[in-house]
């Protein structure tokens, strides 16, 4: 392997974070560093927030699910799907007015604009994390940013074509971890050849195998499941946090995509 291979092998999510502060020239470097991520175009569909007012932090420790140690982070950065940008570029260079003399029909930002922001706000904010792993700074995502959407908006001035993609904590660890690393899917679960493969059941029953148990064997929980994937049923996919995001979601592509 090289070094870029170690770092992305030895990476995990820290949450809990020495409380000294991040210097500028590491924020910059990890911020540089974003900004060179690959994006659709040269666009940069994105806007990055720096979240340093602790009030808000606190408040996110809250609006998204309730995790505390969001609040503790050194550095907190926003990443967001954002088009407004390229709208107000659109308007300020008279884009909708020479189209119609040209006999093109203009439009607004629709999904699939939506789609394509988020994939490059989601890459720079990958590229941000390990570029924070190479100068020893942890890093956790926290994919919640995109519930209480309305809540998000007002706390952060966003305008109509911007979303919450994702926040991404940031902080030398505390401690240096001594757990093992979050156990992966075996591969063939994840990459397929040429097409989508489905598996059988017996296939099926072997993928948590990585995890310490086969799929579907018997293993009673608290809150009534009887083996571990209806574990994850119960406690994320019918949870009220998982009601929520897809709520807030459907919420913000009606105001994305109004006429």
């Amino acid at each position: 392997m090289n070094p870029t291979l170690d770092l992305i092998h030895a990476r995990r999510s820290t949450r809990l974070y020495d409380q000294t502060p991040l210097t500028q020239q590491e924020k910059d470097a990890i911020l540089l560093a974003a900004m060179r991520a690959p994006t659709a175009g040269a666009m940069m569909l994105y806007t990055i927030i720096e979240v340093e007012d602790q009030s808000l932090k606190d408040q996110l420790a809250v609006t998204c699910d309730d995790q505390p140690f969001i609040a503790t982070a050194p550095y907190v950065l926003l990443f967001l799907a954002d088009y407004q940008r390229w709208m107000d570029l659109y308007e300020a260079t008279g884009c909708t007015p020479r189209a119609q003399e040209l006999g093109i029909t203009p439009r607004a930002p629709a999904e699939g604009d939506l789609v394509l922001a988020m994939m490059d706000a989601l890459i720079a904010a990958q590229t941000a994390a390990l570029a924070a792993e190479s100068l020893g700074i942890g890093s956790c995502y926290i994919g919640d940013i995109v519930e209480n959407w309305e809540v998000h908006q007002r706390m952060f001035e966003l305008p109509r074509y911007t979303f919450p993609a994702i926040l991404l904590c940031l902080g030398k660890p505390k401690d240096k971890p001594l757990q093992k690393r979050t156990a992966r899917f075996d591969r063939q679960f994840i990459v397929h050849q040429d097409c989508y493969q489905r598996f059988s059941e017996a296939e099926l029953d072997e993928m948590f195998i990585p995890f310490g148990g086969r799929s579907f064997e018997h293993h009673p929980y608290p809150n009534g499941a009887l083996n571990t994937i209806q574990h994850n049923y119960i406690r994320k996919f019918t949870a009220d946090f998982s009601i929520e995001m897809n709520r807030s979601v459907r919420a913000m592509l009606d105001s994305w995509c109004a006429e």
